[in-house]
């Protein structure tokens, strides 16, 4: 059977066996990032909730006050990310990529407790998931806007999160303001008001959306790339999209920190329109469309794929990206040839595997990763 050319390459660079500190450490930066927006908000809500005697108490300590709540936070945040840690499988696997650039990463010791409750060899299982790390790490190495589009979108729903001031008002009342281990105590019984604003609503729903395309994208091409040569592939596969529609109980439990679940819900959808698209314009025709982001299905395109498989517009989308280019630049700035967004899905790509999953057709990913240290 010929090859298929593919618009993405090799994405990983560097391929890693992890361990759960390992993954904290790695990934340490990118919740840094995310969940500051909450520490700060936090803080500053925790010193205005002070009744006003022990805010008069404290006087120059008030800062103090604010820099405990930050610190509670952040042991809170601490002991979600060790519950993750013990659960996670690879770098991806929560669907925003956490760890270093190119780096393609599994842990071993989570794989072999996810496997305990699954009737597959462990080698067969151990394949699958390196499958999925490479074919996540191929899509975020050359889809240059997707990292960036995933964390800032987390990013603007944790700016408008709203802290219960009632509900911290109620609590410090209550407590030893010196003892931080009585503040992180009374934070983990919920300080988030459940209501979203309009604007966390929407960066909700774009969320949602393109955490289901990615992990739509990486369900349909390792069934591809795996299917034929796993006897296990579509068990696996079910199993894996449960988990990940599901959210395990860590995954919940960090939610109450930053108050959002990172779940791809209409994953299923997803993957069906990445299947058509491969049946009906190839892998090529399938994979340009991660392009740019205004080409990229919608929510409404989830409701119908085969609709969406169907406009004519989907043709050549490269076209339709350049057309879109054209509207938006001024006549004497429009680009006479390739976008930078465009060069990453370039057809000079390299004719690397039989299989869409970087590596899945021999195992080597799978077989790969070597221990870090």
């Amino acid at each position: 059977m010929a090859r298929p050319r593919h618009r993405l390459p090799r994405g990983r660079t560097e391929a890693k066996a992890w361990s759960a500190s390992e993954w904290v450490d790695a990934s340490l930066p990118t919740w840094k990032r995310l969940c500051d927006p909450v520490a700060q908000r936090v803080s500053s809500a925790w010193v205005e909730a002070m009744p006003e005697e022990v805010r008069s108490a404290a006087g120059p300590m008030i800062a103090m006050l604010g820099q405990m709540g930050g610190l509670a936070f952040g042991s809170q945040l601490g002991n979600g990310l060790a519950q993750l840690a013990a659960e996670v499988v690879s770098s991806t696997d929560i669907g925003v990529p956490v760890g270093p650039d190119r780096t393609a990463a599994l842990l071993p010791e989570n794989i072999e407790k996810f496997t305990k409750d699954l009737d597959r060899p462990a080698s067969e299982v151990m394949i699958f998931l390196a499958a999925r790390e490479a074919a996540h790490q191929r899509l975020f190495a050359h889809v240059p806007w997707l990292k960036e589009r995933l964390l800032g979108t987390v990013e603007q729903y944790a700016r408008g999160i709203r802290v219960d001031t009632s509900r911290i008002e109620e609590l410090a009342r209550g407590i030893d303001p010196s003892n931080p281990g009585a503040i992180e105590e009374a934070m983990r019984s919920g300080m988030f008001e459940p209501e979203t604003t309009p604007e966390q609503q929407a960066a909700l729903a774009r969320l949602e959306t393109l955490l289901a395309l990615v992990e739509g994208w990486v369900d349909a091409v390792v069934a591809d790339a795996v299917g034929e040569r796993l006897p296990g592939a579509d068990a696996l596969r079910e199993t894996l999209r449960r988990r990940r529609g599901a959210g395990g109980p860590a995954e919940q439990a960090f939610a109450t920190v930053v108050g959002l679940e990172l779940r791809p819900r209409r994953l299923r959808a997803a993957a069906e329109l990445w299947k058509l698209l491969g049946e009906q314009r190839g892998i090529a025709g399938r994979d340009a469309l991660w392009a740019h982001p205004d080409l990229v299905p919608s929510a409404d395109d989830l409701d119908d794929p085969a609709a969406f498989v169907g406009r004519a517009e989907l043709a050549d989308p490269i076209a339709e990206l350049e057309k879109l280019a054209g509207q938006e630049a001024p006549e004497e700035n429009r680009p006479g040839g390739k976008s930078t967004d465009e060069s990453a899905t370039d057809e000079s790509a390299t004719d690397e595997s039989a299989t869409d999953a970087d590596g899945a057709d021999s195992g080597g990913d799978a077989d790969g990763p070597e221990k870090n240290g």
